[in-house]
């Protein structure tokens, strides 16, 4: 297949090249190409004659959307929106990259792929619409929502807590927030996996099992040999932040396992990714 990445240059675009190499992948990015710009996405989707376009570019600096979301709109939501018509213009799939963000938080047990959006923020609302346009104007289309991505190379949730460790010896982290720590490889690897399908529609693909931030940080801890580091549980209403995230916004993967899609649990994959990148 022919194969368009946006945000090709980003961590996960970056990870879906390397993991699509038995296809033919291009990819587009900031500057040379606005996703705002509907006649600059409409003349580099033609230009390439995708069957399929991964949909990666995005505003994902959540505070920064809460802090201007009318921005967060022009990118996540009417970039998706052009994107989207490029495809219909050229009759190719798509696969869009959406979030757990775009659900309330306030399922204690978490979200399946078909349950009612209502997000609670800024970012999540942009990408809430994004959904939206991609639904309305393509049958053929895949949405993928994941959540706390972390990738080689890039700065993320484990690089903070590990700096902050190795610093000072001590880390605050929040117990209130919900969710499923995703490897980007690992996520690469699925989108690859299920492109091949055609069963178009919404998944749910981050690593399995869910935990708190603090959980999280305690397993990066242990596994980089910082048991002795103080790990200070904390509220979220202690750490002020222009964004509120969803507190309860833990991903179930029914779709993709019903078909054979099934990532390895984050502890595994947290495991791998400190290895790789020398943390361990």
């Amino acid at each position: 297949m022919r194969i368009l990445i946006t945000g090709v240059r980003g961590q996960l675009g970056t990870a879906l090249t390397s993991a699509l190499t038995h296809h033919q992948v291009s990819g587009i990015d900031l500057p040379e190409v606005d996703i705002t710009n509907k006649a600059a996405v409409m003349t580099a989707v033609a230009q390439a004659g995708p069957n399929v376009v991964i949909h990666c570019a995005a505003l994902t600096d959540v505070d920064g959307c809460a802090r201007n979301p009318a921005l967060a709109y022009k990118v996540n939501g009417l970039g998706a929106q052009n994107v989207a018509l490029a495809c219909l213009a050229r009759d190719a799939e798509m696969v869009h990259i959406s979030t757990n963000e775009v659900f309330a938080g306030n399922r204690p047990d978490g979200y399946e792929e078909w349950m009612p959006l209502n997000p609670v923020n800024p970012y999540g609302r942009s990408k809430a619409a994004a959904e939206f346009h991609v639904r309305s104007i393509l049958p053929r289309h895949f949405i993928i929502r994941f959540s706390w991505l972390f990738a080689p190379g890039g700065r993320n949730f484990i690089h903070a807590i590990l700096n902050r460790a190795r610093a000072t010896g001590q880390v605050r982290v929040v117990t209130d927030e919900i969710a499923n720590p995703t490897y980007v490889k690992d996520l690469a690897a699925a989108i690859a996996q299920l492109i091949e399908t055609h069963q178009y529609g919404t998944y749910h693909l981050p690593n399995a099992g869910s935990c708190s931030r603090w959980q999280f940080a305690n397993e990066i801890l242990r596994l980089a040999g910082l048991d002795h580091v103080i790990n200070t549980p904390i509220l979220s209403q202690e750490f002020k932040r222009p964004s509120t995230p969803p507190a309860y916004a833990a991903l179930h993967n029914v779709a993709g396992k019903a078909i054979g899609i099934e990532l390895r649990p984050w502890q595994d994959a947290l495991a791998a990714y400190l290895t790789e990148s020398g943390e361990r």
